[in-house]
């Protein structure tokens, strides 16, 4: 929540440097929302006093479909007795294949259109629902989702939901944002962003 490490993590990886295209994959292209539409919500934000919550899909990339058959090495330490020469093949999509991203990205576009939001036309993975007086906006980068509106049981209904469908930690009312801080006054319908930590990272690493 202060752009600090909670957790550190260890999960088991695919050896992606390993595959071959057009035999482990074919396309690992998937885009992200731009900084700039951001930027732009933000302001669509701070103008109209709309509500602004993040949400964290945990382990995204776990949640792609595969289109093609890939195998993989038992992990180590799992390896039965008597079932050494034999192969895991993977179901579901795991982090460090080549095309996890772009199988994640697909995957939460058809589930997101299903709750019937609409892509921006401009802006990949900016979608928004809209009905009479009600407005979301929805930010996807990679496993980071914002949630943008002016109505609040509209909100909770798109984070029940969420929930429903994947794996998700609510963060609350959004106070970083890719390792942005949002310096937020409603009364004034002002919003401001701090790089400050992100400056005294940059400093101690350079011994500046």
């Amino acid at each position: 929540m202060d752009g600090k490490v909670e957790t550190y993590k260890a999960r088991l990886v695919a050896k992606g440097f390993t595959q071959k295209e057009g035999i482990d994959y074919e396309e690992t292209f998937s885009p992200v929302a731009m900084l700039k539409s951001i930027r732009i919500l933000l302001s669509i934000v701070a103008h109209l006093d709309y509500e602004i919550w993040q949400m964290e899909v945990r382990t995204a990339f776990l949640n792609g479909n595969l289109e093609e058959s890939i195998y993989m090495v038992q992990p180590e330490g799992f390896i039965k007795r008597g079932q050494k020469n034999l192969l895991c093949k993977l179901k579901k999509s795991i982090y460090g294949l080549k095309q996890a991203s772009r199988s994640w990205n697909i995957r939460f576009d058809q589930a997101i259109k299903s709750f019937g939001f609409d892509q921006s036309p401009d802006e990949s993975y900016v979608y928004f629902r809209h009905s009479d007086k009600v407005v979301v906006f929805l930010i996807f980068f990679v496993d980071d989702i914002l949630l943008i509106g002016n109505d609040v049981n509209a909100l909770s209904s798109v984070k029940v939901w969420l929930s429903s469908q994947f794996d998700m930690k609510d963060l609350g009312e959004a106070i970083y944002i890719l390792g942005i801080k949002l310096l937020r006054d409603r009364r004034r319908r002002m919003l401001g962003s701090s790089q400050a930590r992100y400056i005294d990272v940059i400093f101690a690493r350079f011994s500046m």
